[in-house]
C-alpha cells in the first residue's frame, strides 16, 4: 500500500474515513500499520496489504467459499485453462472481449473485485497508462498473493486490500469503473453486491460484471445437464431482478460456450427519468400519471357502462369527462360556485 492511499479507503461498516497508525514505511510504501475510525474500528495491514474485509465473522456461504479458494489457489492457475479449451475459446481473446466492456482511458481508475490470480487484473492493467490506477480485491489472501506477483511490471498503479465485494471500503463515486468475474454466484448477498457496484462508480462509469449459469433454454437439454452434474455451479440462476436501479444501456451476453453470463451497464443517477404528464391520445386519454395516481373507487357496471355511453356521445376522453363529471359533482357537494 503506497503512503496516501489510506485517504481513499473508508471504514467498510460506517463508511467513515479512516486514518492510519502505527505504520512502518519502506520508502514510499506502508509495510505495516492499521486503518482506525473514530469508532475504533481498526483493520490492520501487512505485508503492505490492508484488510478491510467485512463482516468480521463472515456468514457461512461466505466463509464455505473462502476456504474453498484458499484451499484451490496453487492448482488454479493449471486448471482454469481446461474451462476455455472445453468449448473450444480462446482464453485471452475471450478476456480481452469482457474488459473491452469497460471503455477504460490511459488514466482510468479502476476497481476489480474477485480479482483472483490476476488473470484479468493483467490485462486491465496493461490498458492503464502511468496515470492509471487499479485497485485489486479479493477475500483470499492467497489468491491475492498470486495476483500480486503477477502485477510485477506494470505501468499503472496497483493497490491491493482485502475485502468482501458487498462491503466496499469506498466512497460513493469513487472510480471510472469496475469489473468483476467469476465467483459472484457464492455471494452471500448478490443484490448489495450489485447496488456497492453502481455506489463506487461515477455516473456514467462502466459495470461489466459475469459468472458461470446454464441458461434457461439450455437446462433440460444433454448438454445442460451434463455440465450441471459435473459442476454444481452451472445451476446458480442469472437473478436480473437483483440489479441495481441505476443501471443504464444494461446488455446481457451469454459466452465461453454460451454457459458464462456476462453483464455490462452504464451508471445513473437514482431511477431512469420519464416524462409521465404529456397528454395521451385516445380514447382513454389521461396522461401516464393520473392513470397511475388518480384512481377512485370501483363503480358499478350500470354506471361504467353510462360513463362509457355519455363520453363517447361528448367526444371526450374517458379522463377528460371522469375529471369534469367528478369536479362538478364535487363542486355542488362542497357548495362552491364556479
Amino acid at each position: 500500500m503506497r503512503a496516501g492511499e489510506e485517504k481513499i479507503y473508508i471504514d467498510p461498516v460506517t463508511r467513515e474515513p479512516l486514518r492510519l497508525v502505527d505504520e512502518v514505511r519502506k520508502g514510499d510504501e506502508i509495510i505495516s500499520g492499521a486503518l482506525v475510525n473514530s469508532a475504533g474500528h481498526r483493520h490492520e495491514i501487512r505485508d503492505g496489504v490492508p484488510d478491510l474485509v467485512y463482516p468480521y465473522e463472515l456468514p457461512a456461504v461466505d466463509a464455505e467459499a473462502l476456504q474453498k479458494y484458499e484451499e484451490r489457489a496453487d492448482a488454479y492457475d493449471r486448471y482454469l485453462p481446461l474451462t476455455f479449451s472445453t468449448y473450444g475459446e480462446d482464453e485471452e481473446a475471450v478476456r480481452n472481449a469482457m474488459i473491452d466492456k469497460l471503455d477504460l482511458k490511459p488514466n482510468s481508475i479502476v476497481l476489480e473485485t474477485g480479482a483472483g490470480t490476476g488473470r484479468d487484473s493483467e490485462i486491465i492493467a496493461r490498458r492503464l497508462g502511468a496515470n492509471g490506477k487499479l485497485y485489486i480485491q479479493d477475500l483470499s489472501p492467497s489468491f491475492l498473493a498470486k495476483n500480486l506477483e503477477r502485477m510485477h511490471g506494470v505501468d499503472a498503479r496497483v493497490e491491493p486490500a482485502l475485502a468482501n465485494g458487498y462491503y466496499l471500503p469506498f466512497a460513493d463515486n469513487t472510480f471510472d469503473a469496475y469489473y468483476h468475474f467469476g465467483g459472484i454466484n457464492a455471494f452471500g448477498d448478490i443484490k448489495r453486491a450489485y447496488a456497492e457496484m453502481a455506489r463506487v462508480v461515477k455516473p456514467g462509469g462502466k459495470v461489466v460484471v459475469g459468472d458461470e449459469s446454464m441458461p434457461p433454454w439450455l437446462r433440460n437439454t444433454e448438454f445442460g445437464r451434463v455440465l450441471m452434474n459435473s459442476n454444481p455451479e452451472f445451476v446458480y440462476p442469472l437473478e436480473l431482478d437483483k440489479l441495481p436501479v441505476e443501471a443504464r444501456k444494461t446488455r446481457l451476453e451469454w459466452i465461453i460456450g454460451g454457459v458464462f453470463w456476462v453483464i455490462d451497464f452504464v451508471v445513473g443517477e437514482g431511477e431512469p427519468k420519464a416524462d409521465f404528464d404529456f397528454p395521451i391520445p385516445g380514447v382513454r386519454g389521461g396522461t401516464h400519471r393520473t392513470r397511475y395516481f388518480g384512481q377512485l373507487e370501483g363503480v358499478t357496471p350500470e354506471a361504467k357502462r353510462m360513463a362509457q355511453e355519455a363520453r363517447a356521445k361528448t367526444g371526450k376522453s374517458m379522463h377528460q369527462w371522469l375529471d369534469e363529471v367528478v369536479r362538478e359533482a364535487a363542486k355542488r357537494d362542497l357548495g362552491q360556485k364556479d
